[in-house]
C-alpha cells in the first residue's frame, strides 16, 4: 500500500461519512415537504368542496359580486339608519309629568303640568289647573327648554325633571 492509498481510503470515508449526512438531512426535509403538501392539499380539498367543478375564477367572482352588493346594502341601511335618527330628534323623547294642588280649597293633587320635549329640548308643556267648578287647560310652546310665556313652578319643574330624566335614562 502507498501513501495515496491511505490518503485515498481516508478521502473515501469522510465524503461516504458527508453523503450520508446529506442523504439523512435530505430525508428530513423530504419528511417535512411531504406533512407541508398533505395539508395544502388537505386546504385545497377543503376550499374545494361542494365547488362540483366550477373554476376558481368563477368562485372568486361570485364572491367578490356578493360583497360589492353587501357593501351597497351596507351603505343604503347607513343612510337610513342616519336619516332615522335625524327625524328621531324631533319626537317627543323627554316627558315629565308633575302633579300637584292648584287651590287650597280643592282635595288631591288634581292639578298637573306635562311637559313633552324633542332631542333638542323643543316641545310642550301642557298644564291642566283643577278647580271645583271645573278644569282649566292652558299650553305653551317650549324653544330650546325654555317659553318666551312664563311658566309657573310646576311647568318648570316638569321641564327639568323631563331632561333630566332623560339624561339619567340615557347617559348613565
Amino acid at each position: 500500500m502507498n501513501e495515496f492509498d491511505i490518503i485515498d481510503n481516508t478521502i473515501l470515508f469522510y465524503i461516504t461519512i458527508i453523503n450520508f449526512v446529506l442523504i439523512v438531512v435530505l430525508i428530513i426535509v423530504n419528511i417535512v415537504n411531504n406533512s407541508k403538501i398533505k395539508k395544502l392539499y388537505m386546504k385545497y380539498n377543503k376550499f374545494m368542496a361542494g365547488t362540483s367543478g366550477e373554476n376558481i375564477e368563477g368562485l372568486i367572482e361570485k364572491c367578490l359580486l356578493k360583497t360589492e352588493g353587501m357593501v351597497y346594502k351596507n351603505k343604503e341601511i347607513e343612510n337610513h339608519l342616519n336619516e332615522i335618527d335625524r327625524n328621531i330628534l324631533n319626537c317627543i323623547q323627554k316627558v315629565g309629568i308633575v302633579r300637584f294642588n292648584a287651590f287650597d280649597n280643592v282635595g288631591s293633587d288634581l292639578s298637573y303640568s306635562v311637559a313633552l320635549l324633542d332631542g333638542n329640548d323643543n316641545g310642550v308643556v301642557i298644564t291642566s289647573l283643577f278647580t271645583r267648578d271645573g278644569s282649566t287647560t292652558y299650553g305653551k310652546p317650549i324653544m330650546g327648554g325654555k317659553s318666551r310665556y312664563p311658566l309657573s313652578a310646576e311647568e318648570i319643574k316638569a321641564i327639568n325633571y323631563a331632561i333630566k330624566r332623560h339624561r339619567e335614562v340615557y347617559y348613565e
